[in-house]
């Protein structure tokens, strides 16, 4: 089979389209025919060597969706359409760049959608993630909600979930590019904000809820226009940064409360559930942009430029 091998870190040219063989099943794992894999900015992350439990070399890729190829369960049944996020792909164990994945079978999930296999991989761990963190938030129909780094992925797919069950919520968006202000309102923000150097940002009003996908290094300025009694979820961490630093739990928060959402919690029942919602009400899930598996290099360098938004898909040439 095809697949892109990572051998050492480095730069997006260390990922390498190869030919290597198709794994076997073995007890309590099955094969996956993958037919779409969205890329991450994690998988960034582990190919720069800064996921420090990854050992190489390593097929990144902590998500796909697929039919299954190869059983050994009764559940599973050969052709069924499956999706899998987390639980070790990627970095405990080969991730979704190739054809073919072997995968635990609790982490293989039947699911039913009309989707393309285009729009369908660009789903799993990203509406998975916005669905997660929005519940984490305990939004209401007349919240007043931020979302940090709102043309990631997970920020695309939050406006568009929110605006569909919330419609008179009132959705402000934060980039670092001012040339996405038009590309967020036309996604439903109703207000943009510009984020400055070092994560600083100004609003005249604060939140209820503050979805904050940069991380550690911009928490502080996410708790600073937050309402007293208001929650900020940290789901990202595209910042960079991954812990925080002299952090004053009782000044810092100004009265709020932190929590977080991490997509290895997420479940098969959730994913169905974001599925229905997209599908219920007509959201758009078409990627930004879908390129070739072998050509998985380029679209990290894409990701990495900050010029585009939403998700990239990698479509194995089967």
């Amino acid at each position: 089979m095809k697949a892109i091998v990572v051998h050492q870190p480095g730069p997006p040219e260390v990922l390498c389209y190869e030919e290597i063989p198709t794994p076997a099943v073995r007890s309590g794992w099955s094969l996956v025919k993958v037919q779409a894999v969205g890329v991450n900015r994690s998988e960034i992350f582990t190919r720069q060597g800064l996921s420090p439990t990854v050992t190489f070399p390593r097929i990144l890729g902590i998500e796909c969706v697929g039919v299954v190829a190869d059983s050994t369960t009764p559940t599973l049944v050969p052709g069924q359409k499956v999706a899998a996020l987390m639980g070790g792909m990627g970095r405990e164990f080969d991730g979704g760049y190739a054809e073919y994945i072997l995968l635990p079978n609790d982490r293989i999930w039947p699911i039913h959608t009309s989707f393309t296999w285009e729009e369908l991989g660009a789903v799993p761990e990203t509406f998975v993630t916005a669905l997660g963190s929005m519940k984490q938030l305990q939004l209401r129909a007349d919240s007043r909600l931020l979302v940090r780094a709102a043309t990631s992925g997970v920020g695309v797919a939050t406006i568009q979930l929110v605006r569909a069950l919330y419609p008179n919520t009132v959705i402000a968006g934060t980039t670092r590019n001012e040339s996405k202000f038009d590309t967020l309102k036309a996604l439903g923000c109703d207000e943009v904000i510009l984020e400055e150097a070092h994560n600083v940002i100004h609003s005249d009003e604060k939140f209820d809820c503050v979805l904050d996908l940069i991380g550690p290094s911009a928490i502080r300025y996410s708790f600073a226009v937050l309402k007293r009694g208001g929650i900020v979820c940290n789901t990202g961490l595209l910042g960079g940064q991954w812990t925080l630093e002299n952090f004053d739990p009782i000044i810092d928060t100004c009265g709020g409360y932190l929590t977080g959402y991490h997509s290895g919690d997420a479940t098969a029942d959730l994913l169905q559930e974001a599925i229905t919602i997209i599908e219920d009400h007509a959201i758009d899930v078409t990627p930004h942009k879908v390129l070739p598996l072998k050509e998985a290099a380029q679209a990290h360098t894409l990701m990495e430029s900050g010029a585009g938004y939403g998700k990239y898909v990698l479509l194995p040439e089967h």
